[in-house]
């Protein structure tokens, strides 16, 4: 029984655990794609950690020693990884052995079928597609429209309000496509930081210019929020950095439906000195 996987590692078929990681070590620098840079060098990369990632596995072992490259249609496993063409030997590997792989290192593309050892043929492998993508801060907090471009397909998905970093879109029958299956798109979302604001939990932080004239002897101003225009009431004696509390302009609680607080913090503005009247800087020296 053909057990090509041992070869692609160079050891024997009884090779300890140690041995096998030795040599893959070695082989592995050998031909990493950043060393190596021969035209064949990153295939011989994959092949050598898709080996790897089954024979340093006990079960995976076990069951290729038993099966032997019946497991790959008959093929010698360097055959076999060469023919996929374009793929990730991750998904695939993941498809015969029942389990997800681990030796992934950022090669491939995509692909349509797995192999089926034990069924005579192929059969659908993973067929979503995940992808990163930034939305603006006031989408996530507003909620709205954004365009992603993903594997040369354009989509306009809606945003939901409050979303928050790390959190993922599913649009359901949008990855690929194989025996009339299709995967769903998955898209990990990362919120844009923005000049203006801050946001901690529900509630948002933003600054904003207060003139000294408002500041000393009180005053409204008008600022705009993400929400509407507000005239905020500013009592005389504020201090720089004071902050004064807005209730529910804050962010979107998707799970209670509540609105957090916005936080209005004043950067007071002060006067260039040398533009004032001389009674006026002369007053000021004399009681400040």
């Amino acid at each position: 029984m053909s057990k090509s996987l041992y070869d692609t590692l160079e050891v024997s078929p009884n090779a300890s655990a140690d041995e096998i990681k030795k040599s893959y070590r070695r082989l592995a620098r050998k031909y990493h794609p950043d060393i190596n840079k021969e035209k064949d060098a990153e295939e011989k990369f994959k092949e050598i950690n898709a080996a790897y990632e089954i024979l340093s596995d006990e079960k995976k072992r076990k069951q290729y020693d038993q099966f032997g490259d019946s497991m790959f249609g008959g093929q010698n496993f360097h055959d076999f990884a060469r023919g996929q063409g374009n793929v990730n030997l991750d998904d695939i590997l993941s498809q015969i052995f029942g389990s997800g792989g681990g030796f992934s290192q950022g090669f491939g593309g995509g692909f349509g079928e797995g192999f089926n050892p034990f069924g005579g043929g192929f059969r659908s492998a993973n067929l979503d597609i995940n992808a990163n993508i930034t939305i603006p801060f006031s989408t996530a907090v507003l909620g709205g429209k954004h365009s992603v471009n993903v594997e040369s397909a354009t989509y306009d998905i809606k945003i939901p309000a409050g979303i928050k970093n790390g959190e993922t879109i599913r649009l359901r029958g949008k990855g690929r496509s194989a025996g009339g299956q299709n995967g769903d798109l998955l898209l990990k979302v990362s919120v844009a930081e923005h000049p203006e604001y801050s946001q901690e939990g529900n509630n948002l932080t933003k600054s904003f210019e207060l003139p000294l004239k408002i500041a000393l002897f009180g005053g409204k101003v008008e600022i705009e929020t993400l929400y509407k225009t507000i005239t905020l009431k500013v009592p005389k004696n504020t201090k720089n950095k004071q902050r004064f509390r807005v209730k529910e302009l804050g962010g979107y609680d998707r799970k209670s439906g509540a609105k957090g607080d916005l936080f209005l913090e004043a950067n007071v503005i002060l006067p260039d000195v040398d533009t004032l009247p001389e009674e006026l800087k002369t007053a000021l020296e004399k009681y400040l």
